[in-house]
């Protein structure tokens, strides 16, 4: 199982305030059956350069790394990137890319997008080099026109929701209808910490089985896992 969006890395942003959290949050994580799991920490291209938030996101990365003495998920590094109105145009972008693919987790305003915005995040994954992946588009669907995601779907955009749009009581049977239509990609915790943003990535599972059974969970996951390696670098 990947969670493809959590926020463990330590000291970097809102997230984890320690390695002692990190290494916990690796932990329950793993216990939950999480086999890959994507460091995303934001970026905000108003905040700092490209290479400034890597060598942050290094720095914090290998910290961490050299405390791991357990089995844990494989650790990939990528990015939460948050969008502005000119984003195609950013010569840096894929730098951002999830680590060794064509994956990039963007983040978009809280609201309704503007056509300009859509054909923007188009424009990215139309030419095939990035491939995006929207972030918790749960979050924002409510807000949007009638055929704008399934407008996005059809340029080739991806889209992620977390954990606990699955076991909302209002939400899951919105979630399950979605992947029966193919608009569910990849899931992730966007997990912050232990406490009040757990990892939660079993409760996806337990949720998906018992709408689905047991064979339709593991085809949802495969699922994602497939489209995770057909987006790998050659």
């Amino acid at each position: 199982m990947i969670d493809f969006h959590s926020h463990f890395l330590p000291c970097i942003d809102d997230g984890s305030r320690s390695i002692e959290e990190s290494l916990k949050m690796l932990q329950e994580s793993f216990s939950q059956g999480v086999e890959k799991i994507v460091a995303t920490p934001h970026f905000s291209p108003d905040k700092e350069t490209v290479d400034e938030f890597l060598l942050r996101r290094d720095n914090s990365y290998f910290a961490l790394k050299e405390k791991i003495n357990f089995q844990a998920p494989e650790i990939l590094l990528g990015a939460e990137v948050r969008y502005y109105d000119g984003i195609s145009h950013m010569q840096e972008l894929a730098k951002l890319r999830v680590e060794n693919s064509r994956l990039l987790l963007l983040e978009m305003p809280f609201g309704r997008w503007t056509e300009y915005a859509v054909k923007n995040v188009s424009e990215i994954a139309c030419r095939g080099k990035i491939t995006v992946v929207l972030a918790h588009v749960e979050r924002y669907m409510s807000f949007q026109k009638a055929g704008v995601l399934e407008r996005l779907l059809e340029n080739g955009v991806l889209f992620q929701m977390n954990a606990d749009f699955f076991t909302g009581v209002f939400s899951r049977r919105r979630a399950m209808s979605m992947i029966r239509r193919d608009m569910i990609h990849f899931v992730g915790s966007d997990s912050h910490n232990m406490t009040t943003r757990p990892p939660n990535m079993k409760g996806m599972a337990d949720a998906i089985t018992r709408a689905f059974g047991d064979g339709g969970k593991e085809h949802f996951i495969n699922e994602c896992c497939e489209i995770f390696e057909q987006n790998k670098l050659k």
